[in-house]
């Protein structure tokens, strides 16, 4: 009777610790979901992405599933932005200028010198001001879990090397589908030219653009130096990508399957933001080994730049709006260790 008593209170005892997880594992239910992103497998896009794959098959037991789906085999960013919405796709990763058709809030993002350092960017993406703005996406049917980075942006083209803002004048640039973006290159005296990504290397390959705007990384694994022969170290924009999911399909999932993602993704933003910058310091050396011709916009000319662009800083102010402008200056101020 005692032994008997014994394992009945040793059982007693398991079934109790197990509960949780029985439970836990009752919270998950068999899902494939289908990760868009627009760079190759081999990119710090690509890389990102499958380890946030590992993550929430680990997490969840083998019971959700990611599909990786790579060089936009799913259509260009704002394609797959569609398809999320309306609950055709489950998640993706992408520019956040293209949201800005989407949510006026993404333009701050676009500010042109916005961010002195990538740890400014960290600081402010992950701060109030960054879940402010990733919030408005939840109204247009978009949930926005993490930032993970792009990185400075910096220009080439197949014309000249470019020393001074004049140097850009009549040059037909590629621009993502965005006002501010176009707004700025057009200020700066480009003939500014909105294309998808998925179309970019073709265009450049024919002569239909003559140069583009990326970080680094990007110039590097979309291998444009085999159509473009000068780098200009600009660092004009920092480009964040943002990882989303479709609001249709978030809010069918369990709390515990919605933890799970946002974990991954936010082990995901770590990973991503370590490799993209460890590989961007590499990535120049390696593109002058390539054949690119590099040089470095003097802080003078940067200035020039800046000063010019007046008219579309107010107007980034009054699209996004003036409180979170405002907000936005006065937490870089406090970053910058300023009054």
């Amino acid at each position: 009777m005692t032994i008997f008593r014994r394992t009945l209170v040793t059982t007693a005892a398991a079934l109790a610790l197990a509960a949780p997880f029985m439970a836990q594992a009752q919270d998950f239910k068999p899902r494939l979901i289908r990760f868009g992103y627009g760079l190759n497998e081999q990119s710090n896009q690509g890389r990102a992405a499958k380890l946030f794959a590992e993550q929430v098959e680990k997490a969840s037991g083998g019971k959700m599933r990611v599909r990786a789906i790579g060089a936009a085999a799913l259509g260009p960013d704002t394609q797959m932005q569609q398809a999320l919405i309306g609950g055709a796709q489950e998640m993706m990763v992408g520019s956040t200028a293209t949201l800005v058709g989407i949510s006026k809030e993404m333009a701050l993002w676009d500010t042109p010198f916005l961010f002195n350092n990538a740890k400014e960017a960290d600081a402010l993406l992950d701060g109030p001001v960054g879940d402010k703005v990733r919030a408005k996406l939840q109204d247009k049917g978009l949930v926005g879990l993490v930032y993970w980075e792009n990185g400075f942006r910096n220009l080439t083209n197949s014309k000249r090397p470019i020393n001074k803002m004049e140097d850009l004048n009549g040059i037909k640039l590629r621009v993502m589908q965005n006002n501010v973006f176009l707004d700025s290159f057009k200020t700066l005296g480009t003939n500014a030219v909105p294309l998808a990504f998925s179309e970019l290397f073709g265009a450049l390959e024919t002569g239909t653009v003559d140069g583009q705007e990326n970080p680094f990384n990007t110039i590097l694994s979309s291998k444009f130096y085999e159509v473009q022969k000068y780098l200009t170290v600009t660092n004009h924009v920092y480009s964040p990508w943002i990882v989303l999911v479709s609001k249709k399909w978030w809010d069918g999932l369990s709390a515990a399957e919605q933890k799970v993602l946002m974990d991954a993704a936010k082990a995901s933003r770590d990973f991503e933001r370590q490799d993209t910058r460890q590989e961007a310091s590499g990535a120049v050396a390696e593109l002058k080994k390539k054949g690119m011709q590099v040089n470095e916009l003097s802080p003078a000319e940067a200035a020039r730049m800046r000063s010019s662009l007046t008219r579309v800083y107010a107007g980034i102010g009054a699209s996004v709006g003036m409180e979170l402008w405002n907000e936005t200056q006065a937490e870089l101020a406090k970053l910058r260790g300023k009054k």
